[in-house]
């Protein structure tokens, strides 16, 4: 079984081909975006730029540290409903285009069970509790795209020509994308050679249509991952805080493309390819922690966050339809008007390892007015690895080592206390998962937030802003080992607020 992956948030100019909607090869796609880390928790730790390594007595510890579940000495339930929008800005051949995105979820719900031990019980052990959240890791609701009115110097039938080129046309039906470009007209066998003889199934293609097109394109993708995570941390003489999680998380993710050409002059008027993904899958990850108070005033944390192991299964089609404008074709003696073909529904599954991530972080407490906290997080990319058995992922691995490597992400924040207010900000920055490259997709996050504390119940806000850029090639021409195919620049920005409700019992 094979299928084309095309990730929109993470896009290789020299990688992207049609052509892999029916190749067992697209899948190293497929693991950056359900690897990659974003933190995220309650308003406070959204407020604090993510930062949460070292700081325990959170709802977020659940999902994140849970050593820090061994700060509670009371229980805690807390929601967080929360609203993104998410602003996409393309440049194609130097026209901009905005889309907006609005997604209103809950994506963090939890709820801790404390039992610490009176002050006057002995013993190393000071008790421990235990906590259930569902926690959204990451989301992919978006919709980008451009609108050029300027030719471009390349059209989807150049790709799929040099596609084409060796297959025979007895087997040409069967080559996915290219296959439906042929079955559409839009590239026809080359049936005679130079000397006027008849080539029986032949292995070249040209076109009739040899004008440049206007291009647009629009690209709408839903989906998120989420953990549900059941932890437990324990506090040993109120210096060491040890815990341990177990992680199910649950992916989606769909994605609906439309590639449009426009001609002037030619027998070609419009060209209109439309795909369809959409993927679901599982997996389960563990999680240990540890947070040490050498002093009062210090916390230390670190993290170990095992790989996700999941099972992904998926389906996928295509269509393309061709509007002629009455064109006689004499090779087959037809005149061309509305022609259309599509792909069979292709079902595949497939397993995905993620990296490890190994985290450390400090928090320093200012008396009873605030504390500033940091942390760092190490991930190798590069590491991630695809199994099945529907096809052989060999290509893949090799593409994940080739192209991804070791990132560094680093969030720091302070919070500022006056009686039962609070006063929040963050910063945080998640490096180019990319080994080399002249583009930098690295992202920053700006936040900040407020609070009020009451004694059986709390509220909490933040808001905070994202941005990172990406690149797109709708499709690849490789000419001199360069790919030329069009190029689009996309600048994101996701802004998100966030209303944390919690109770204490």
């Amino acid at each position: 079984m094979r299928i084309l992956k095309i990730f929109f948030l993470i896009l290789v100019m020299y990688v992207f081909d049609y052509q892999q909607a029916f190749a067992q090869f697209g899948y190293f796609e497929d693991a950056l975006r359900f690897s990659q880390f974003r933190s995220s928790g309650s308003a406070r730790i959204n407020g604090l730029g993510g930062a949460q390594m070292s700081l325990g007595g959170d709802i977020s510890n659940i999902h994140m540290n849970p050593a820090g579940l061994g700060f509670f000495r009371r229980s805690e339930f807390s929601m967080t409903p929360t609203i993104n929008n998410w602003i996409t800005e393309s440049n194609f051949l130097d026209q901009v285009q905005e889309n907006r995105t609005s997604n209103f979820a809950l994506p963090n719900i939890g709820v801790v069970i404390a039992n610490p031990k009176g002050p006057l019980q002995s013993g190393a052990f000071r008790g421990g509790s235990f906590g259930i959240s569902f926690n959204r890791s990451n989301y992919f609701n978006t919709d980008f795209g451009y609108f050029s009115d300027i030719e471009g110097d390349i059209s989807i039938i150049d790709f799929f020509l040099q596609r084409s080129n060796g297959i025979p046309e007895s087997q040409i039906q069967n080559a996915g994308l290219t296959g439906l470009a042929y079955e559409t007209f839009l590239i026809n066998p080359i049936t005679v050679d130079q000397g006027g003889s008849p080539i029986t199934n032949p292995t070249q293609y040209d076109s009739f249509v040899l004008g440049f097109p206007f291009q647009d394109e629009t690209i709408i993708t839903t989906g998120r991952t989420s953990q549900t995570t059941f932890s437990y941390g324990a506090n040993f003489y109120n210096k060491l805080f040890v815990g341990a999680g177990v992680m199910f998380t649950a992916a989606n993710f769909r994605r609906d493309r439309r590639y449009t050409e426009e001609f002037f002059n030619e027998p070609l008027i419009t060209s209109t390819l439309t795909e369809f993904l959409e993927m679901t899958g599982g997996g389960v990850s563990l999680n240990f922690g540890a947070i040490y108070k050498p002093i009062d005033q210090v916390n230390i944390g670190f993290n170990f966050q095992s790989p996700t192991w999941y099972r992904f299964n998926e389906q996928y089609e295509a269509g393309m339809v061709n509007l002629f404008d009455n064109f006689f074709f004499e090779p087959e003696n037809i005149t061309l008007g509305r022609e259309e073909a599509r792909t069979d529904i292709v079902l595949g599954t497939f397993n995905l390892n993620t990296p490890l991530r190994v985290s450390g972080g400090a928090t320093f407490f200012v008396g009873k007015h605030g504390f500033l906290t940091a942390d760092v997080d190490f991930l190798d990319y590069s590491t991630a690895r695809i199994n099945s058995r529907d096809f052989n992922p060999s290509d893949d691995n090799l593409e994940i080592r080739r192209l991804y490597g070791q990132t560094v992400n680093y969030r720091f924040g302070g919070e500022f206390r006056k009686d039962i207010f609070r006063l929040r900000g963050g910063y945080g920055f998640y490096g180019d998962p990319f080994r080399t490259s002249d583009f930098d997709r690295s992202a920053q996050q700006f936040s900040g937030g407020a609070g009020v504390r009451f004694n059986k119940f709390y509220i909490d806000f933040s808001y905070s802003v994202m941005m990172f850029d990406q690149l797109y090639n709708s499709f690849p021409f490789i000419e001199n080992g360069i790919n030329i195919g069009p190029i689009t620049e996309i600048r994101n920005t996701i802004n998100s607020g966030s209303l944390t409700f919690g109770i204490n019992f």
